[in-house]
Parts: C-alpha cells; sequence; structure tokens
C-alpha cells in the first residue's frame, strides 16, 4: 500500500517515511523539483521514498501520477500552495482528506479575517483593496496606521508590506501592482506584540495544544522570518489561555483535522490572529515537536491522512498542554545578504565548537540563484542548537549562526 505526497516541506520526509512505513505503507514524492529536498534526500536511505517527477502544477499529470501508484491509501499535502488541488484530488480519488470548501476558506486570509472578527475573535477586519496607490485614503480611513497589506494567499513572507504611514502605504500599494496582485491583496491593522506560533493537532472537532514556538522577524521594512525556539515556557495561566483561543479560532476557521500552524501576536490585549496554516509547521518545526515530545509527530499526520483518530491525541495532559521529555530546540536562518549565485559557506567548520549539540541543515545548493533576499526565499540554510529552556536554545543557535556566512557572485545577466 502507498501513501503518497504532492509535494511537501523541505524537512520532515524521512520522519513521513518512518511513520508511512510504521503503517504498514510506502512513501511515495510527487514533486517538481527534487532540489526542494536536497537535504532530506541526500540523508535518507536509498529507497526509503520513491520520488516521482512531474509537474505538479499539472492536475491531470497529478492524476495520472497518483493512478499509477499501487493501492493509494492517502494523500498528504504539507505545503500552502498545494493543499487546495490536494484536497480536490483526494476527494476525486474517494481517499480521506479534509473538505474542499474549508481548505479553500483557509487559503484565504482575509477571509479567516472576516470570519473571525464576525465571531469576535478579532479585533480587526479585512479590508480588500487594490493594488494600486490610490486605494491608500480609504486603508488610512477603516483600518489607519500603521497597516499591514498583503496577499490573500500569500506563503513564506511573501507580498507583505508593514506600513507605518501614508507614504509607505503609497509606496506597498504600487509595488503590490508591479508584481501582479491586483484584486489579490488586503489590509489590516498592524498587530503590536512578540510573535509566536501555536501547534495544534485535532480530530474529530477535538483540537489540543502541542506548544508554543517564538518567532523572531526582521527589521521593517523587510518582513521576514529570522529565527524560532521550542517550547516557550508561557506558564500555566497563558498556555491555557492560548490554548483555549487557539481552538476557538481552528473551531470558527472551520479547521478541525490535522496539524494546524497558528501565527499570532500576543498583544497587550491578549493573543491576535496573524495566520492559520492547516499543516505542521515549516522550517525545522516538526523536527523540534518530535526532540520535545519523544515522539514521531509524524505519525500523527499519517494516522490524519488514513482518516484515523492519531495516538498523540491520548498522549497528551488533560490541561491541555504538551509533556516535554527532550530538550529544548531552536533554530536560526543564515540568508544570503545580497541576491546572486550562491558559492558555499564559511564558518561551516567552526559550528561543531559551540555547544548545544549545533547541526547545520542547508534549504540551499552551490549554483542555486537568490533573486531575492527579503523572504525566505534568500534562506540558504538552517543553524540548529538545543539547550534546556528554549531560551538558552536560543541563545546557544543564534551564537553559532552569525558566525555563518554565505559566499555570493553575481548571477549571470539575463
Amino acid at each position: 500500500m502507498t501513501i503518497a505526497s504532492l509535494e511537501s516541506l523541505s524537512f520532515g520526509l524521512g520522519r513521513t517515511a518512518e511513520a508511512a512505513a510504521a503503517a504498514g505503507h510506502r512513501l511515495c514524492l510527487l514533486t517538481a523539483d527534487r532540489s526542494v529536498y536536497l537535504h532530506e534526500l541526500s540523508v535518507l536511505p536509498a529507497g526509503a521514498v520513491t520520488v516521482v517527477d512531474v509537474d505538479t502544477f499539472d492536475r491531470d499529470a497529478v492524476r495520472r501520477a497518483l493512478g499509477a501508484l499501487p493501492g493509494l491509501a492517502g494523500l498528504i499535502n504539507t505545503t500552502d500552495t498545494w493543499s487546495l488541488p490536494a484536497a480536490e484530488v483526494a476527494a476525486e480519488f474517494g481517499l480521506p482528506g479534509p473538505d474542499p470548501a474549508a481548505v479553500r476558506v483557509l487559503r484565504d486570509k482575509a477571509e479567516v479575517r472576516r470570519r473571525l472578527h464576525a465571531a469576535g475573535l478579532s479585533a480587526g477586519a479585512a479590508l480588500p483593496v487594490a493594488a494600486d496607490p490610490s486605494a491608500a485614503g480609504e486603508v488610512v480611513r477603516r483600518i489607519g496606521l500603521p497597516a499591514v497589506v498583503k496577499d490573500r494567499s500569500g506563503t513564506s513572507s511573501r507580498d507583505v508590506w508593514i506600513t507605518p504611514d501614508k507614504d509607505a502605504l503609497r509606496r506597498a500599494l504600487a509595488e503590490a501592482g508591479e508584481r501582479g496582485l491586483d484584486g489579490r491583496l488586503f489590509a489590516e491593522p498592524y498587530l503590536a506584540g512578540p510573535l509566536y506560533s501555536a501547534e495544534t493537532l485535532g480530530f474529530g472537532g477535538e483540537t489540543r495544544l502541542l506548544g508554543v514556538f517564538s518567532r523572531q522577524t526582521s527589521r521593517r521594512p523587510a518582513v521576514r522570518e529570522e529565527a524560532a525556539a521550542f517550547p516557550v515556557a508561557l506558564g500555566a495561566e497563558l498556555t491555557a489561555e492560548v490554548a483555549g483561543w487557539v481552538g476557538r479560532v481552528l473551531a470558527a476557521a472551520g479547521h478541525t483535522d490535522g496539524f494546524a500552524h497558528v501565527e499570532f501576536v500576543l498583544t497587550a490585549q491578549g493573543p491576535e490572529l496573524v495566520e492559520i496554516n492547516r499543516r505542521i509547521g515549516g522550517a525545522l518545526v516538526g523536527e523540534a515537536l518530535c526532540r520535545a515530545l519523544g515522539t514521531n509527530v509524524y505519525e500523527a499526520l499519517v494516522a490524519t491522512t488514513l482518516g484515523r483518530r492519531p495516538a498523540l491525541l491520548d498522549g497528551l495532559r488533560a490541561d491541555g498542554a504538551a509533556g516535554y521529555d527532550g530538550d529544548a530546540v531552536a533554530f536560526v536562518l543564515v540568508y544570503a545578504d545580497r541576491p546572486g549565485t550562491l558559492t558555499g559557506w564559511d564558518g561551516l567548520d567552526g559550528l561543531a565548537a559551540f555547544p548545544g549539540a549545533v547541526r547545520w541543515y542547508p534549504t540551499r545548493e552551490p549554483g542555486a540563484v537568490l533573486a531575492h533576499t527579503g523572504d525566505q526565499r534568500g534562506c540558504t540554510g538552517m543553524v540548529w542548537a538545543e539547550g534546556p529552556t528554549a531560551e538558552l536554545a536560543m541563545h546557544r543557535a543564534w551564537s553559532a549562526a552569525v558566525t555563518v556566512r554565505p559566499l555570493m557572485r553575481d548571477a549571470p545577466a539575463g
């Protein structure tokens, strides 16, 4: 029997293959670009994952590839881009999976904001806005400043603008117009406070909090994630508040089964939603959950893919918090400082001298052309460290990461 994955997050293939095997299935990855998984595929044993090269944007090609697999039992999707196509194809094949209509809602950040605002779970509303500087006045009148302008279905921190004043707002709307986003933008209030992500697991209407990651972001005007650490020690009272809040948010948004990665800002008035991703968190979030919880959390991904209740839900404490058996962890993203062609890294040889079982996870390989450095597309790899607390793990990861420098040369013209 086979479980297929329509693309995947860059990390987690090995864990997913192990989980599939434990459930009596082989894992098959359908991908249009193997280089995305360069680290995972380089360390996996031969034959652990069957890779099928296919244009994953071509729905008919995907159907043919899936139809050729022996004993297809489930279709995994852990990305935002392919979440709706995966749900629709799974339904066509009669496989377990989410209602495509519910996935369609979650892929529309403006619609999620509207629903939460209507339910009293978001102080701010969403304002659809044209990608044109002339729309700035309406944003100021109805949203105020500072404001955030973003793509309704964007991913990886792309096409997000934080605008502290009207001039910055006009520039953002003009730039959005140049990117061809007209009709897909919306504006919302800027949230003041530290950024976190709640990692949850649900089944049959029951949602449980696995824990909370800290999320460090870059200075304005760039909007990109710089680092994360887990598990954040919020204290019992605040943990219970976040667990209750995130459960209500996911219910209002229509997400009931599987993992969710819920980014929120802890404002002076309490938690406020940034966005919901109906998947396990990206980067090394899944690996961090495995280490801290002392179990392969991807077994829960396989279980929900097959329409089964995950055993992980029964292993959590009754108060809604997870029990952590392993070390706290942190990871820091290492970005290129300018566009160009990556030729390698300086500083990797020195990472072993740092405390915290420091590891390097490359996301690009030498020869890759990086056209963008203002969002996650400019990330070349991540430095991982462990410690008895998330705070110490972060200190260790950051001290090591700042010694690593991507080496760049100008990309060829044209």
